[in-house]
């Protein structure tokens, strides 16, 4: 038996479900796993391996009384900015360092029903605001497949969790990328589902018209497994959309001949050409598979996303950010003067430099004289890039495009310069922005290093980019590659 650290969810479920392996066993393998790596990872902000361990007995008893799914006994994590009732719930920064929600939030509620095993909360960029994860207020996350780089962000510490065993699915949230880049830095696999198929309550919020919460896996089956258990209207988040959720294991293993896959030239504009030659041999594969490959698609819009992207995200991240005053909750300065002095020291010291950076932006777009010029205009051109997939998606069943320009860059590169940092999700961001859906699977290596494959489809065409991005993953099999972190 191959170390349980490393199993799939469906390995694992498969064995557990056989009564070869008690919950209580994986739960302890993974914890001692944590305990083996973490100091070089990283990727965890809280472990809670009494939680966990409790959970994972109670799974047991599920088990064996024959009322278990597909997640019951399954060791998991959650990025820390989802609310888990009674645990930290960070954001990785200093404004709530010690806060512990009162409630959990709808995946949580919706894992835990599943039987799923809490093993902690994965670290981020503060507020999920960054590409590397360089940005926590606590530390820097490292790639598993080379230390002295970093994992993608702000869903790093769930990404680098998994590629090290460290768990064996995670969730993460996604508002320009950060599910989709950190899969590709990582070598995992990261689905950003639509915008409305996953509810966002309990999500501490960057930009509410963006972000989303999806699975970070090992392998496409197991996030088909993972989106099954947390797709699905929630009354308590008014974005939710009700409508059917279908099996997504269903198309897996389906042919895809026949299907027609586009290549915006947009995308491949400007990258790393070795990541182009990566990208290049996955055309190839998908074509042998019967895809048709059609490199003939233009998105002309997709050149001004970026700017669209840093006026709309962090206008709304001003706007929600304006709670943390230091009188409700988190983090609140000592010895102020009067409410406004509180006020100012409280941001001052509670907030992290690019999060001070976003918020910056964000008021002067939305401010007098200039809400016309930046916002009302943002969003003006965020309608035509929709529209523009709206149209590309009457003739193709899906998109194919780099996940990131670049494979992972060393820690500390770009910190100095926040433009090229932020040109890491240029290939991610239009997905958040059109609402539409989008999954990262492992496509190849750099020396050494991962280079993930993006797939984009319309709104909730997740079995068809699932049914896609399989039969790429088992035709090739890069899944089946372990990072070397000892």
């Amino acid at each position: 038996m191959p170390e349980l650290y490393s199993l799939t969810i469906g390995e694992a479920g498969a064995l557990l479900k056989k009564r070869e392996l008690s919950s209580v066993e994986l739960t302890t393998a993974l914890l001692q796993r944590i305990r083996a790596v973490e100091d070089k990872v990283k990727a965890y902000v809280t472990v809670t391996d009494e939680l966990a361990l409790r959970q994972a007995a109670a799974a047991d008893k599920r088990i064996a009384a024959g009322d278990a799914g597909p997640l019951t006994g399954i060791p998991m994590q959650l990025k820390d900015n989802l609310n888990t009732r009674g645990v930290r719930t960070t954001c990785s920064s200093r404004m709530l360092e010690q806060f512990v929600s009162p409630y959990d939030a709808c995946v949580t509620e919706r894992l835990a029903a599943a039987g799923a095993v809490l093993l902690g909360k994965g670290n981020m960029d503060e507020f999920a605001m960054g590409s590397s994860t360089e940005n926590s207020a606590f530390f820097p996350t490292r790639n598993p497949w080379d230390l002295q780089r970093v994992p993608g962000g702000s869903s790093g510490g769930p990404a680098a969790a998994v590629a090290a065993g460290e768990c064996l699915f995670s969730l993460g949230s996604d508002t320009g990328g950060s599910i989709r880049q950190p899969a590709s830095f990582c070598g995992v696999v990261g689905l950003k589902p639509t915008y409305g198929l996953v509810s966002r309550y309990g999500l501490v919020a960057f930009a509410s018209s963006l972000d989303q919460v999806g699975p970070l896996t090992k392998t496409v089956a197991d996030c088909a497994v993972v989106l099954q258990a947390i797709a699905g209207h929630d009354a308590r988040d008014s974005t939710s959309v009700a409508r059917p959720v279908p099996g997504y294991a269903a198309s897996l293993g389906k042919p895809i001949a026949g299907m027609r896959i586009g290549i915006p030239r947009e995308y491949f504009q400007g990258i790393d050409p070795h990541v182009g030659q990566v990208l290049e041999r996955a055309i190839q594969k998908l074509a042998q598979l019967g895809a048709v490959i059609d490199r003939g698609v233009s998105l002309p819009s997709t050149h001004y996303a970026l700017a669209v992207y840093y006026i709309l995200a962090p206008s709304e991240a001003s706007a929600n950010l304006a709670r943390y005053d230091g009188a409700k909750y988190g983090f609140a300065a000592p010895d102020a003067k009067d409410m406004w002095d509180a006020m100012e020291q409280t941001r001052r010291h509670g907030f992290g430099p690019e999060v001070k950076r976003r918020i910056l932006l964000g008021t002067y777009a939305l401010s007098a004289g200039y809400y016309d010029a930046y916002y009302l205009k943002a969003l003006k051109v965020r309608a035509l890039i929709r529209q523009e997939f709206e149209l590309v998606f009457q003739r193709y069943d899906a998109l194919l495009t780099p996940t990131s320009p670049t494979p992972p860059f060393r820690l500390g590169e770009k910190l100095a310069d926040p433009v090229q940092m932020y040109l890491s999700d240029v290939d991610t961001i239009p997905v958040n922005i059109a609402g539409i859906a989008g999954i990262s699977v492992p496509a190849g290596f750099l020396e050494g290093l991962p280079v993930g494959m993006q797939l984009i489809g319309p709104a909730f065409s997740e079995p068809a980019l699932l049914q896609i991005a399989h039969a790429y993953e088992q035709a090739t099999g890069w899944h089946k590659l372990r990072a070397p972190v000892q």
